[in-house]
């Protein structure tokens, strides 16, 4: 990698690569083509986004603190940018994406309280990471091409409602039973203090 290249602007260029996926879906209204954008974003943002950290340890100018600030929050603004293109897309209800959004964020927030509670970060859920999950999102915007913006198998719900939406309730359903978990843990590490006074007793 060039001098030049830095961490920081392999971060933007993962940015730049999100705002692409953007930009396709919602021109997808114009004409399909444009969702080669988008297959072309979905490259570019996995590049930056899988690139910056392991140049900044390549390197050893590693920045904990704000290197784990700065990637979790441009992940949260690029996921959210790829939700809601779907979802303003003409192959996606937007209510629909954002279910996905929900379960996605939720998510999330269980991973980052995972790191405070636990020391302990898990990004994959069910073997499926981002690098995963980005193969399966390039293999609906090929679906979407493939089988155009028809009305649907139901009415107005098509068969990519249907794939968004479960995918949807599965992270929000992942969500509830790993928080579940994570409490009945911590609940077993951390007695109730009444439960610790009786045993004395």
């Amino acid at each position: 990698m060039p001098n030049w290249v830095t961490p920081d602007k392999l971060t933007l260029v993962g940015m730049v690569g999100a705002g692409m996926v953007f930009a396709g879906y919602v021109s997808s209204n114009i004409e399909e083509n444009w969702l080669w954008l988008t297959i072309a974003g979905y490259i570019v943002q996995w590049f930056g986004d899988s690139t910056d950290g392991s140049l900044a340890r390549y390197r050893n100018i590693e920045r904990p603190r704000y290197g784990y600030f700065l990637d979790h929050s441009c992940d949260g603004l690029a996921t959210t940018l790829i939700v809601v293109g779907i979802g303003l897309s003409p192959y996606v209800a937007l209510e629909v994406a954002l279910i996905a959004l929900a379960g996605y964020l939720l998510l999330s927030i269980h991973a980052f309280l995972s790191v405070r509670v636990l020391g302990e970060l898990k990004l994959s859920y069910l073997n499926l990471g981002p690098t995963e999950l980005r193969f399966v999102l390039i293999a609906l915007t090929i679906a979407m091409m493939f089988f155009g913006r028809g009305s649907g198998w139901f009415g107005q719900i098509n068969g990519f409602d249907i794939f968004v939406g479960l995918v949807g309730t599965l992270l929000v359903t992942l969500f509830a039973s790993q928080t579940l978990r994570t409490a009945a843990r911590l609940a077993q590490e951390e007695p109730a203090r009444n439960e610790e006074w009786r045993s004395r007793k």
